[in-house]
């Protein structure tokens, strides 16, 4: 009988010796720790409320924010208590009580010669004041958005932190969409910040040029604090101030003011499909309608509110926004799950699977985006089957109306007509996201059901059957020289054999099944498949998000370097290098010989080196030891745009890059250093994407290019470095600017995070 495999959070030890003999790294299942609950609201610098006294009893309930990180292990039986080592998120184990102070040494004998002490001393115990955890708050919303903090808070203390700044959709955004002042703010800030206990961070200096966006992070570090207080003030419902809720189709915002517990104010706000406030003179004669109809009935009743004939659909959208506003408001928050960004998977069939990565505030769905994975588990875009693709649409929107997955799905009555296997698998990979979520998740480690796992190189495909842990069925597939799955009644019968030894081994072994000898390869692959069906598998969200990112190394005045990595639960599955041009235009086979020969060699070694650490360990080619630099350089990047939570949030990165006109006849070399573009060159090429010689520009060209140079002072913010717009004394310079611009423009998308 085939033995089952216990799956548990102890598989890194296991998959950590074969980290090199596989190319397969130990699993890396960080928790992506974030809030139990969003929430904005405005005070500069408040000062703590509801501070109870140091002796106070704290409330025997469960840490809100400790996750148990939980990797996956092939062959041995499950943990019962694994240890948490990532952020904590949220814990399954009430909180202890708390350690007491150092007690006094009458209360220890050491030896029975020792003379006693005398024991009339109190005896004092110290508990704690905030529950450590993790917790999201906001400071003051207004019309561009909030600033929020995600902070871990251990023994009183920050001990990490991240600084937020939102969309008016409130979803986190892109440093370099930010205004400029803040693009260094969140260092300085985050460095002020980190290490201070709530009175501390509460007296922090504000940063100069970003003082409203300092004081609505100290604000939201304070409240942060304040869900944290193991004992709250129970007359304490709401913070005061003005907090910002969004429905999760988008359509509205609406601000809610709170003042002593009291609604004092409501105001509503549609959306464009940016997600950006519509500018009220820009209003349809419908949305002004609308928006004086919803305003005073949220005012009066809130979430009650009952809707006016004609205006159903507006009325739920804005109700959804302003239940959203309020549980932002709420000082003991109390949805279950995590706040975060999550992803998973449907159930695989041979053919593919469905995955699902969504934004998950106040328990609600706030942002979805579906993928159909093939059987290689590489997202097959447009390429998917027509009515698949066609479903895609109805399907995000059906689920963003809800507001979560279905959770008594009926394809007839829930499914995209066509496309019922794939609305169901979408549907699936949802729920199982907002499992990951919980802030109290089970026992079981494993989702139940059909996994698939692929090797980084895609020579094999495991269709893996988990149940309570344990795998109870694998089915073992090879793909052929084309990159296709070889059909089982095509299989030589060495082929066959080899199928049946790798499949019952890995049933025995799991990942520490032997190699088969002479076919060490495709045995370390089916070991590699395996730990990728069980991350999959897992109910912990890693460090990564899956997809495919694209980055440059650094540039020089013949072009750069550029690596689009496809990534899948932190391993490379796949990477296209390129030689460019200053035209952006892959050079292909008229690039230097040595670089021509080793984009092969070292495409071959980061797929081979599977991770973001091995790749920078990977050997230059010789003859192409700059581009190698660059191109390992460009992987990395690829990696940090990949972070689900920054490692160092920064508008770009640093180095040098270049940017390209719609026409592809101007270039602009940009410099960043400490997250700023400081310099920028301008060339201008020639069809052929040859730069041209000063002798061969016109003047507007000379006097644009003088312009753009001579602004650069290498220290600070260039002048073009925000917010660019075309300028010239006349019509010729501003046709020429204008393509300058757009160059600019490009380089800092090339540069950006």
């Amino acid at each position: 009988m085939k033995k089952l495999i216990s799956l548990t959070v102890s598989a890194a030890i296991l998959l950590a010796p074969f980290a090199y003999t596989l190319n397969v790294p130990a699993l890396n299942l960080k928790v992506d720790a974030v809030s139990a609950a969003s929430e904005e609201a405005d005070a500069p610098a408040a000062k703590p409320t509801a501070k109870p006294a140091a002796t106070a009893k704290p409330v025997a309930t469960p840490k809100a924010t400790a996750k148990p990180v939980a990797t996956p292990k092939a062959t041995v039986k499950p943990v019962a208590t694994p240890k948490a080592t990532a952020a904590p998120a949220a814990t399954t184990k009430p909180a202890t009580t708390p350690k007491a102070t150092a007690a006094p040494a009458a209360t220890v004998v050491p030896a029975a010669t020792v003379k006693p002490v005398p024991t009339t001393l109190p005896v004092t115990v110290k508990e704690n004041v905030y529950q450590d955890g993790v917790y999201v708050a906001y400071g003051d919303a207004y019309s561009k958005g909030t600033e929020g903090a995600k902070i871990e808070i251990k023994d009183g203390k920050i001990t990490s932190i991240d600084l937020l700044r939102t969309s008016p959709k409130l979803i986190d955004r892109d440093a370099r969409n930010n205004y400029s002042a803040l693009w260094q703010a969140y260092g300085l800030m985050k460095n002020k910040l980190i290490g201070k206990t709530r009175d501390g961070a509460a007296v922090v200096d504000a940063v100069s040029g970003a003082t409203r966006s300092s004081n609505g992070w100290k604000l939201s570090v304070d409240r942060a604090f304040e869900r944290a207080l193991t004992v709250k003030d129970t007359d304490a419902v709401y913070f005061d101030g003005v907090h910002m809720g969004i429905d999760p189709t988008g359509k509205y915002a609406v601000f809610a003011t709170y003042e002593s517990n009291k609604l004092t104010d409501v105001k509503v706000y549609p959306l464009n499909n940016a997600g950006d406030f519509v500018d009220e003179k820009a209003y349809t004669a419908e949305q002004s309608a609308a928006v004086a109809a919803i305003t005073p009935a949220l005012l009066a009743k809130g979430t009650a509110a009952q809707p006016v004939a004609g205006l159903e659909a507006d009325f739920k959208a804005a109700t959804n926004a302003f239940w959203d506003a309020e549980q932002n408001a709420k000082i003991n928050n109390t949805s279950a799950y995590v706040d975060g960004f999550y992803s998973s998977y449907g159930t695989a069939r041979s053919v593919g699977v469905e995955r699902a990565d969504i934004v998950i505030r106040n328990g609600k769905l706030v942002d979805v985006k579906l993928f159909r994975l093939g059987n290689n588990l590489i997202d097959r875009g447009a390429t998917a089957y027509a009515e698949v693709v066609k479903a895609n649409a109805p399907m995000t929107a059906k689920l963003l109306a809800n507001g979560s997955y279905f959770a008594n799905y009926d394809e007839k009555v829930d499914g995209i007509s066509g496309a019922t296997e794939s609305s169901h698998g979408w549907n699936q990979a949802v729920e199982r996201a907002f499992e990951k979520a919980l802030k109290v998740p089970g026992e079981v480690k494993y989702f139940d059901g059909k996994f698939a796992g692929v090797d980084n190189q895609s020579k094999v495909l495991l269709l893996v059957d988990v149940a309570s842990d344990a795998v109870t069925n694998i089915k073992l597939s090879l793909f052929g020289a084309d990159g296709k799955l070889i059909a089982d009644d095509k299989l030589s019968a060495e082929q066959k054999s080899l199928v049946g030894t790798l499949t019952s081994g890995l049933l025995e072994k799991g990942v520490q099944m032997s190699d088969i000898t002479g076919q060490e390869e495709l045995s370390a692959a089916a070991k590699a498949a395996l730990t990728d069906a069980l991350t999959n598998a897992s109910k912990v969200q890693g460090t990564y998000k899956d997809g495919t990112f694209i980055a440059f190394g650094d540039a020089y005045d013949k072009g750069t370097n550029r690596a689009d990595v496809t990534l899948r639960n932190g391993k490379i599955v796949n990477v296209a290098l390129y030689r460019v041009g200053m035209n952006l235009v892959d050079r292909g086979k008229a690039a230097y010989p040595e670089v021509v020969k080793a984009i092969p060699q070292l495409t071959s070694s980061f797929l081979a080196a599977g991770t973001r650490e091995a790749v920078q360990d990977v050997d230059a080619v010789s003859g192409a030891t700059s581009s190698s630099v660059a191109l390992k350089t460009a992987v990395d990047r690829a990696y940090g745009k990949a972070e689900i939570v920054e490692a160092n949030k920064a508008a770009y990165f640093d180095g040098i890059f270049i940017g390209v006109s719609a026409d592809k006849l101007v270039n602009v070399m940009t410099y960043v250093e400490h997250g700023v573009p400081v310099k920028m060159l301008v060339y201008y090429l020639d069809k052929n994407g040859s730069t041209r010689t000063l002798n061969q520009l016109t003047d507007a060209e000379l006097a644009v290019k003088s312009e753009i140079e001579s602004t650069s002072t290498g220290y600070s913010l260039h002048k073009y470095g925000y917010r660019a717009a075309a300028f010239g004394n006349n019509d010729a310079e501003k046709e020429v600017s204008a393509k300058v611009v757009e160059a600019i423009k490009s380089a800092l998308e090339s540069a950006g995070k």
